[in-house]
């Protein structure tokens, strides 16, 4: 049986503001002891609901995710001020691991990077988007050129939203724009 970790086992984190209002976060949630064998078709059109849920929820979208086989990436951004990612995130977590087969969870608490205001900028922000969505190509996972299924992009209100169709920054962009004003990030 594992013990619980102390209090400061916890990673640091930033002050609650960091994760607020229009803020960018690249989030990692891994499984515990890096398990396997939950990822399927079916277990990513749940996570995509949840993340449809949780963008609507709090106010964010996520331009790019990659699930893998033993985590996932997210990069979310806020939409307008009322936007909490670390809400967020505890919201959409609980609901993963409530779907998760048994035998399977989340570790404890996922990794998190706020964007910095240069990583912000339009070309930065679309080269952390691509990292994020090729995840699976790094890791030698892709038998050809094809993306990676457990892939995508979610903006409650815009569907068909696909981060590899040309014109998607553009219209990301654009929509965008429509929620926040004529402030991009």
């Amino acid at each position: 049986m594992q013990e619980s970790q102390p209090e400061h086992d916890r990673l640091p984190r930033l002050a609650a503001a960091a994760y607020q209002g229009h803020a960018c976060v690249h989030w990692s949630m891994t499984m515990e002891a890096r398990a396997t064998g939950w990822l399927d078709d079916a277990h990513h059109a749940v996570v995509r609901e949840l993340l449809l849920h949780t963008c609507h929820r709090y106010h964010l979208a996520c331009p790019a995710y990659c699930l893998m086989p033993d985590h996932g990436h997210f990069l979310w951004i806020g939409l307008d001020a009322c936007a909490d990612q670390r809400l967020a995130a505890a919201w959409f977590r609980r609901n993963w691991n409530a779907r998760l087969a048994p035998g399977y969870a989340l570790q404890r608490q996922a990794y998190d990077h706020v964007l910095r205001a240069n990583e912000r900028e339009h070309g930065a922000f679309a080269v952390i988007a691509e990292y994020v969505l090729r995840n699976a190509e790094r890791a030698g996972l892709l038998k050809d050129v094809s993306p990676w299924p457990y892939a995508g992009a979610v903006f409650p209100g815009v569907w068909p939203l696909e981060p590899h169709a040309p014109g998607y920054w553009e219209r990301f962009w654009r929509e965008h724009g429509r929620r926040v004003g004529a402030e991009r990030i």
